[in-house]
Formats: C-alpha cells, sequence, structure tokens
C-alpha cells in the first residue's frame, strides 16, 4: 500500500469548496494544505463583527439540511457534533405591502391552507408540484448533482430520463400553468433566486429547490452561517489540514506541463497537485496565459448570477412585526429581474432581502439591540460607488419602516456596506459577481466551466463556478467530486 502522506496538495481559498475538498483529500491520507488570503475561513462566508454585533458576511441560508448530513457522515461525524441546528418558523416572511405579507410556516398543512385561502384549488396544484418536487429531488441528490461534469450523459439516469422534458421547459411556465395568483408565483419562484437565474429561464427540473424550501425546511445553525465555517474548519484540523490564513497566492507555478506549487509572499510552496476553492476567473489569472482553460471572450459570454449591495446594520433597539428572514416583494419581480440580466443597470424600487438573525439569537447583538442584514440583488459589472450604495440604503430603510409600521432610521448605530467592487477587490470575483454562473440550461452540468485544467493534468477547480453551481450545498458537493477527480488521477499516475 502507497504512502500518501508523501504527496502534496495546495489548496487556493478556505471557502465551504475549498474546506470541503480539503476534508476529504486528507481522508485519503494526502498532505493538504489550504492558503487563504483573509484573516479567516469562509470565503464568502466570512464574518463581520463590531460593537457586539455579529454578521454573517455572505449566504444566511441554510437549506438541504442533508447534504450536511451527507457530509459530515463521510467523516463518521454529524452536524451536531460541531453546532447546535434551530428549525425556524415560519421559515421566512414575504411582504407584498403595509400589513399584508404571507408566513412560510415550518408545518406543510398550513403552506396549504395558506395556498387555498389565497387561491381555490392552490392546495391541490401546490400537493402535486411538491410531490414532482420531491421526486426530483431525490433524482438530483442520489446522483445528478454528485455528477463531475464531463458528459450530458450524466443527466440520462433512470429518474431524470422520466424529467427530460423538465429540462427544456421553465419553472415559470410550470408555476404560471398552475396558479393565477401572482403572490403564490412569487412565492413558488422566489427559490430559483438561490440559482442565480430568471425563473423563465430556469429548467423545470430545478423545482426541487421547492421540496428544500417547504418541505425540508428553512434551518438556523446558532452562531450563524460562520458556525458552520468553523465546523468545516475544525474538522479539517481534526483531520490534519494546514490552513494557512493571510496567506494570498500571488501565481501558480507550472513547468513541463505541470504545477509546481504556488507563490505565497514571494516563496514557492511546492505541490503535487492544486486545487482552487477561489473565483474560476481568478485563478485563471494566476497561470501563465498559456495554461488557462478559458479566454476573457468565454467569459464575457456567461450569463452570470447577480451581484449585491449589502448592508450590515446596527440598530439600538429591538424591532417588531419581523421574522428572521424575510422577502420583499412590494414591487414588481419581473423589472427587478431584467434590470440585472438584460439593461444591467441599477433597478428601480428594487426587491429585497432582509435577516435578523438576532430575532432568533440573543448573540449576534448586544442586549435589547438588533442585529440585521439587507441584500439587494444587482448585475455583475455594474457601477459601484459610495453615492448609489447611500441612495438604496435610504429607500429600503424607507420601505422596511412602511411595510413593518415603525420608525428605524433614526436608530442605526452601526452601518457597513458590501458591494461588487468589494467581490473584486476580496475575491476577485469575476464582474464582481456574488454567486457565480446563472443555472440556466446552457450553462448547466456537463456545460459548466471544468474542474480539471485542460492543458495542466494536475491543476483542479472547485467551488461556485463550477459543477454543480452556486449556493453553500452545491459548493459542498463540489469540493467531494473534485477530491474523487484527483485521488483518481494520483492512483493512476502512481
Amino acid at each position: 500500500m502507497s504512502d500518501n502522506s508523501t504527496i502534496k496538495i495546495a489548496v487556493i481559498g478556505a471557502g465551504f469548496s475549498g474546506l470541503s475538498a480539503a476534508n476529504y483529500l486528507a481522508k485519503e491520507g494526502y498532505s493538504v494544505s489550504v492558503y487563504e488570503k483573509h484573516d479567516m475561513c469562509g470565503g464568502r462566508a466570512r464574518q463581520y463583527t463590531e460593537a457586539g454585533f455579529k454578521f454573517d458576511m455572505g449566504p444566511t441560508w441554510y437549506w438541504m439540511p442533508d447534504v450536511f448530513e451527507r457530509f459530515f457522515a463521510d467523516f463518521n461525524k454529524k452536524p451536531s457534533d460541531y453546532y447546535n441546528l434551530l428549525r425556524l418558523n415560519p421559515g421566512y416572511r414575504v411582504y407584498f405591502g403595509q400589513d399584508d405579507y404571507m408566513d412560510i410556516s415550518s408545518d406543510l398543512e398550513k403552506i396549504y391552507e395558506l395556498f387555498e385561502k389565497e387561491e381555490k384549488g392552490g392546495a391541490q396544484f401546490l400537493k402535486k408540484f411538491l410531490k414532482g418536487a420531491e421526486y426530483n429531488y431525490n433524482a438530483a441528490m442520489e446522483k445528478v448533482v454528485y455528477m463531475p461534469g464531463k458528459s450530458p450523459l450524466e443527466l440520462i439516469t433512470p429518474a431524470t430520463i422520466k424529467r427530460l422534458g423538465q429540462f427544456v421547459k421553465s419553472i415559470s411556465a410550470m408555476v404560471r400553468a398552475g396558479v393565477k395568483s401572482e403572490r403564490l408565483r412569487q412565492v413558488l419562484e422566489f427559490p430559483v433566486l438561490f440559482l442565480g437565474a430568471k425563473p423563465e429561464d430556469t429548467p423545470a427540473f430545478y423545482c426541487f429547490m421547492n421540496y428544500a424550501d417547504m418541505v425540508l425546511g428553512t434551518w438556523y445553525p446558532e452562531g450563524g452561517m460562520f458556525s458552520v465555517v468553523k465546523a468545516f474548519e475544525q474538522l479539517a484540523l481534526e483531520s490534519g489540514v494546514t490552513i494557512h490564513l493571510k496567506s494570498d497566492v500571488s501565481k501558480i507555478v507550472s513547468e513541463s506541463g505541470k504545477v509546481k506549487g504556488v507563490e505565497v509572499n514571494g516563496v514557492l510552496n511546492q505541490a503535487d497537485v492544486v486545487v482552487s476553492g477561489a473565483d474560476y476567473y481568478h485563478t485563471e489569472s494566476l497561470l501563465d496565459e498559456a495554461y488557462r482553460n478559458y479566454s476573457d471572450k468565454y467569459w464575457n459570454k456567461k450569463v452570470f448570477a447577480p451581484s449585491a449591495l449589502l448592508f450590515y446594520v446596527g440598530f439600538d433597539k429591538k424591532l417588531k412585526n419581523l421574522e428572521h428572514h424575510a422577502l420583499f416583494f412590494d414591487s414588481s419581480f419581473k423589472q427587478h429581474a431584467k434590470s440585472i440580466y438584460d439593461t444591467k443597470t441599477w433597478p428601480d424600487n428594487p426587491l429585497f432581502y432582509a435577516s435578523f438573525p438576532s430575532v432568533t439569537d440573543a448573540n449576534c447583538s448586544p442586549e435589547g439591540k438588533e442585529s440585521a442584514i439587507f441584500l439587494i440583488p444587482i448585475s455583475t459589472g455594474i457601477e459601484d460607488t459610495p453615492e448609489i450604495r447611500e441612495r438604496y440604503f435610504d429607500e429600503i430603510i424607507q420601505r422596511l419602516e412602511h411595510m413593518t409600521q415603525q420608525s428605524v432610521k433614526d436608530c442605526v448605530i452601526l452601518k457597513r456596506s458590501y458591494c461588487v467592487n468589494d467581490f473584486k477587490e476580496d475575491y476577485g470575483a469575476y464582474g464582481g459577481n456574488a454567486y457565480g454562473l446563472s443555472n440556466i440550461l446552457t450553462q448547466t452540468a456537463f456545460l459548466k466551466p471544468k474542474l480539471q485544467n485542460k492543458k495542466l493534468a494536475n491543476m483542479f477547480y472547485t467551488g461556485q463556478l463550477t459543477v454543480p453551481g452556486p449556493g453553500v450545498p452545491p459548493t459542498i458537493i463540489s469540493g467531494k467530486i473534485v477530491s474523487q477527480l484527483v485521488t483518481q488521477y494520483l492512483n493512476v499516475k502512481n
């Protein structure tokens, strides 16, 4: 039996995909070193703390708990070994106007009642819709999303072959054929925003996100999503992974058709394999141009998921009429989507999302105060100035006040914004993207950027810009897939 500990693997980036890959590779016995630019792990899921307030800087939704359970089970662990999960009830609130909202309960029967109250026959449609969504979810989780994206045949399984028509029909078409209420349509179309595409451009097969939403539920890990990052980090350290923080990789060094290692602070750290969980485009910029998988022309033609304007806000009082997660759909969904994908301009009267973690977790804010995270989806590559940020902050605060019937602007004691320029600066994100590529038909599965470099056999990629796609669960899965490809490569090589 060969000694894998002599094989050195360098992982760029300590986000979810990088830490996932590092854990799986360490399990195989390889000597794994992670190089992270920032002073903490997490990548886009880092934590910001100030004046007793705690904020998840990126993901705030814990969906698809089975993916996390499967990850930890691969190491004979459970999520509860590292963090405590609470199921939120309601999972989230959707505002349509002042004192006009829907709560999406953790009780499925109550959701059926909500749909029936809104539209006669709504419950019957939802039951049928979710039954199909469950089928798709199981089909996807069993095989499809764990595939390496090498061939269109990966989409052909006994389960998916019955659903092939759903890869050319859109979620929007499916939903709009079933319900007339625009409010119900928005509730059903909302989950695909996690896939980074318009509902009318997202294959109907992805309705499995509705199963994740309404059946599997919305959860909260105590301490926020950063507690999950810390769990991945702790597991990695327990497995013998070495994590180097404040270690920005400036170059991926190659020679004679092979990667030799990564350069950090002017020093070459030799490696037999390099796996990058950093932004795919940024990773390629670290390679000599001749060894890049894709040109600028390729990236320019891609349809990117939205970027985001984020605000991390501390209020000096507890707010009322709120739930942990809130969606503000008091304006046109269609017009907002058009500004992101078609005109690529700042939206008028945008939809926005807000998270108030201190509603659930007292440790997220000082006593008697409230922490809040606001997010406006926007186009990538858009102009980003302090003046624009301030204008949109004022607008969403006014709408928050109107819809929750309270005064809050004068209670802001902490505010930090984060937008396109920050995504570029902190992550080298192409166009300042926040969520990778849109999961439209022409960018799904085997049509995504490849996990392995075509010219450097020992160079690999993982994360939201490759398979299976954007979102925390898919990036965790991406780390597992790439670790399997690395192991296959090394087994053949040796």
